[in-house]
C-alpha cells in the first residue's frame, strides 16, 4: 500500500499545481493587456505584422483510441444517484453514454454501500472555489490517522486487488472517449464531451493517468484548466448548496442509486 499512499498524495499536489498556473495566467493575461492598451494602435499593429503565424497541433484519430479490456463495470446510458450529506439530499446525474467505465466505476461502489460513512477528506475553497473530494475508505477508520486520509481506495473483495479504472475523456464530436492519455499529451484540440463546469463530478488520480480508483470531487466553481486531465462523469442537479456548505471530516450518510441501475453491466 505504500506506493498507493505515493501515487494518491500526488493528486493533490497535481490538482493544485494546475490551480496555481490558472490563477497566474489570469494575472499574467492582466498584465499583458494592461501594457498592450498602453501602447498605440501603430505599435500594435507593428507586433501583429511580424508575427510569425502560430503553430497548429495535429489533432490525433481520437476515434480509433484504445478501449480497456474487460472485467470492469460499466454503465451503459445514464442513471440518477442521491447523497445524504449533513442531512441534506445531493442529486447527480451520472452521465455512462460518454463516461462508461468511470460512471459504470462509481455505481457499482454506491450500490456495493462502498461510499457510506466516508468523509471528506480534502476541501479546498480559497483563494477561489476549487473542489470537495471524498471516496477514501480509511477515513471511515477512527485508528487511521488523518495525515493518511487520500491515500486509499477500493480494493476488490473477491480478488483482494486493488481496483484502478483509465483515465477516459471523450471529446467533444468523437464516437468514443480516449483512453488512458491526456488531451495535453494528444494535442487535441476539442474541448471534451463532460467539461469542469460548476456541479461536474470527477474522479481524482495521481500524476499517473490510469490510477483513479474510489475518489471523486466535485467542482465548486469553473475548471476549464482541468478540462482534458481529469475524467468527469456526471453532474450535480440539485443540492449544490449542500455541497457548498461541506467542511472537512463532514460525513457522506448514504449514497443510492435512484434510476438507472438497468443500465449497469458488470464483467463476466
Amino acid at each position: 500500500m505504500r506506493g498507493l499512499y505515493r501515487l494518491v498524495d500526488l493528486s493533490k499536489d497535481s490538482m493544485t499545481m494546475r490551480l496555481q498556473q490558472w490563477l497566474w495566467t489570469v494575472c499574467l493575461m492582466t498584465v499583458v493587456f494592461t501594457l498592450s492598451a498602453c501602447t498605440t494602435n501603430d505599435a500594435t499593429n507593428d507586433v501583429t505584422e511580424s508575427s510569425s503565424p502560430a503553430e497548429v497541433p495535429i489533432v490525433p484519430e481520437v476515434t480509433e483510441a484504445l478501449r480497456p479490456g474487460d472485467g470492469l463495470p460499466v454503465l451503459l446510458g445514464a442513471a440518477t444517484v442521491e447523497m445524504q450529506i449533513n442531512g441534506g439530499r445531493v442529486l447527480m446525474t451520472l452521465d455512462g453514454e460518454n463516461a462508461p467505465i468511470t460512471a459504470g466505476n462509481f455505481v457499482d461502489l454506491v450500490q456495493r454501500g462502498f461510499y457510506d460513512g466516508v468523509l471528506f477528506h480534502r476541501v479546498v475553497k480559497s483563494p477561489e472555489p476549487f473542489v470537495v473530494q471524498a471516496g477514501d475508505p480509511q477515513t471511515k477508520d477512527p485508528s487511521i490517522p488523518e495525515s493518511l486520509w487520500g491515500t486509499g481506495g477500493f480494493v476488490d473483495p473477491d480478488t483482494q486487488q486493488p481496483r484502478e479504472i483509465p483515465l477516459e475523456i471523450k471529446p467533444a464530436g468523437a464516437a468514443e472517449p480516449v483512453y488512458s492519455r491526456t488531451f495535453e499529451t494528444l494535442r487535441v484540440q476539442e474541448p471534451p464531451e463532460l467539461q469542469h463546469t460548476r456541479g461536474a463530478i470527477a474522479m481524482a488520480r495521481s500524476q499517473l493517468p490510469d490510477s483513479a480508483s474510489s475518489q471523486f470531487y466535485i467542482a465548486l466553481g469553473e475548471l476549464p484548466f482541468l478540462d482534458g486531465s481529469y475524467a468527469v462523469f456526471g453532474y450535480v442537479t440539485e443540492g449544490m448548496d449542500i455541497v457548498d456548505d461541506i467542511e472537512m471530516g463532514d460525513v457522506i450518510e448514504s449514497v443510492t442509486v435512484t434510476s438507472g441501475l438497468e443500465n449497469l453491466q458488470q464483467p463476466e
